[in-house]
């Protein structure tokens, strides 16, 4: 790209320097339109080429993804929340999570990190057919010993937490086809209906409540959390949610493609029964009506 951008300010330059010359001397206006052309394709290519360049460099010095910067940006605003409020946020159901600021711990100096993403031969860099580093150089990353080894990447952040169930344990099994009476189908009626009830509550498996963002509840004070129902916005007000963040040019994560409601949900802590009893119940309501 850069070699036709060379060649295309030769002519460029021909033509400007003769502009005051009679039509007859110069290009035809076809030649004119298709140098103006490829001026512009070429050049716009090139400034966009140029700064994917810049900033694949910056992330082989500094050894961070895309978003493992965003994880930066994040857990570097999740510090500042807590320089004001005295080194703690409010996570779900009013716990109170103490924030500290970490370093980024694969960042093992500029020399280095380009070593580890680019091999150990800087000859062989630029070199387009040279041996990708192998798979099991994958698994495993030096770290540069800032922080404790029990820390983990990343930090905890109070508002990706999952809320806990307030659903009490079923105290009898599920027992398929089993030839109930009137009155054990009205008991499990009404039961049906207060499941609704706490899933209305507390969310449920498909409903996302966020909290207020953090202006707000700043301005109502702070680190009450003592009613979370009056901070909660429900999932159609998604862009006043805390948890809808944003990088440092504004996107969001669902405008790259990503789920935010099932990354914001974490399901690991959820029991396998729980899970399972979920993914059946739509079938057996439909079956039932």
């Amino acid at each position: 790209m850069v070699y036709l951008e060379y060649f295309i300010y030769l002519r460029v330059a021909v033509v400007w320097t003769g502009r005051n010359l009679p039509s007859y001397l110069g290009p035809t206006p076809t030649q004119l339109v298709f140098l103006f052309i490829f001026l512009i394709v070429n050049s716009l290519t090139l400034f966009a080429l140029a700064i994917l360049l810049a900033r694949n460099i910056w992330c082989l010095g500094g050894n961070v993804t895309t978003i493992e910067g965003w994880e930066i940006e994040r857990h570097q605003t999740l510090v500042r929340r807590a320089r004001v409020l005295g080194g703690y946020l409010d996570g779900p159901d009013g716990m109170r999570i103490k924030i500290r600021k970490q370093e980024f711990p694969y960042d093992i100096g500029i020399l280095q990190n380009m070593r580890q993403g680019m091999g150990g031969t800087p000859l062989l860099w630029l070199w387009p057919f040279t041996a990708t580093p192998s798979i099991e150089s994958g698994l495993d990353f030096e770290t540069n010993g800032f922080e404790d080894p029990s820390m983990s990447w990343p930090p905890p952040d109070p508002d990706r937490m999952p809320r806990l169930s307030n659903r009490p344990p079923y105290e009898q099994p599920f027992v398929y086809d089993e030839d109930l009476s009137t009155t054990q189908n009205n008991v499990d009626a009404f039961r049906r209906r207060q499941e609704e009830d706490l899933k209305r509550y507390d969310g449920g498996a498909t409903t996302s409540i966020r909290r207020r963002p953090f202006h707000e509840r700043y301005r109502n004070g702070g680190h009450d959390e003592a009613s979370f129902a009056s901070q909660a916005v429900g999932s159609d007000d998604l862009a006043g949610g805390e948890e809808v963040w944003r990088d440092s040019e504004g996107d969001r994560l669902d405008d790259f493609g990503v789920d935010e409601d099932a990354e914001f949900h974490d399901e690991d802590d959820i029991p396998l029964a729980e899970l399972l009893r979920r993914r059946h119940e739509p079938a057996h309501y439909s079956d039932g009506n």
